[in-house]
C-alpha cells in the first residue's frame, strides 16, 4: 500500500545508520553514499522509505559485500526509466537495487559514477531543497496519487515519474544558472 506521511526528523539519522553500515561493508568500492529521494528533503512528505544511492566504478563483485551487510539484490530492477524526450543509451540508465533484510524500509540504488542516472537524483534532491514551493507542489501530487491509487503501484509511478521529469527540467535550468556542482558525499 502506498502511504505518504509527513516528514520525520528521524529520516536523516536513519540514513546515517544505513550509510555507515554500507560504508563499512563496501569500503572503497563505494565512491559516494548519498541520501536521495523525498526523505532527503526537509519538510517534504514522503513514503517512509529511506532512499540511498551508492555510487560505484563498476557493478562487479558487489553482491557479496551487500549480502554480508544484510542487503538483498532485487532481480528485475536493472534500469531507471528513460525521461520523455531524451534518447539516452541504455548504459546511462543501468543500476542495481538492494533492499535491507531489516524491518527499516529502504531502497539502495547502486549506480555508476558519471552516468546520467547517478547525477539525476542528486541534482533533483538539491533543487527541491533549494525550491520549497516546488517541493510542496510535488508533495501534493504524491498525496493525491496515493489517495487515488493506494494499491496500484504501477499507476502511482506512471504519473509520478513524468511529473518528476518536469521537475528535472527545472532542475537542469537551475543547475546551469547557478553553476550547480555535486557536493560532498553524505556518507
Amino acid at each position: 500500500m502506498i502511504v505518504i506521511v509527513p516528514p520525520s526528523p528521524a529520516w536523516s539519522s536513519e540514513f546515517q545508520r544505513i550509510g555507515a553500515k554500507l560504508r563499512t561493508a563496501l569500503d572503497d568500492a563505494a565512491l559516494r553514499i548519498d541520501h536521495i529521494g523525498s526523505t532527503a528533503v526537509a519538510n517534504l512528505d514522503a513514503k517512509d522509505i529511506i532512499d540511498v544511492q551508492v555510487t560505484v566504478a563498476s557493478f562487479a563483485n558487489l553482491t557479496a559485500p551487500f549480502e554480508r551487510a544484510g542487503f538483498k539484490l532485487l532481480d528485475g530492477y536493472t534500469r531507471d526509466h528513460q525521461p520523455p524526450g531524451m534518447s539516452l543509451p541504455a548504459i546511462e540508465l543501468e543500476k542495481r537495487l538492494f533492499k535491507p533484510d531489516s524491518s527499516r524500509p529502504a531502497n539502495v540504488h547502486v549506480r555508476i559514477e558519471g552516468r546520467f542516472n547517478q547525477r539525476y537524483p542528486l541534482l533533483c534532491r538539491d533543487y527541491l531543497r533549494a525550491h520549497p514551493k516546488a517541493a510542496s507542489a510535488y508533495a501534493e501530487i504524491k498525496r493525491q496519487l496515493a489517495r487515488r491509487f493506494p494499491n496500484d503501484t504501477e499507476a502511482y509511478y506512471d504519473v509520478k515519474d513524468p511529473v518528476f521529469d518536469l521537475i528535472m527540467a527545472g532542475a537542469e535550468e537551475w543547475a546551469q544558472a547557478t553553476n550547480w556542482q555535486l557536493g560532498a558525499s553524505d556518507g
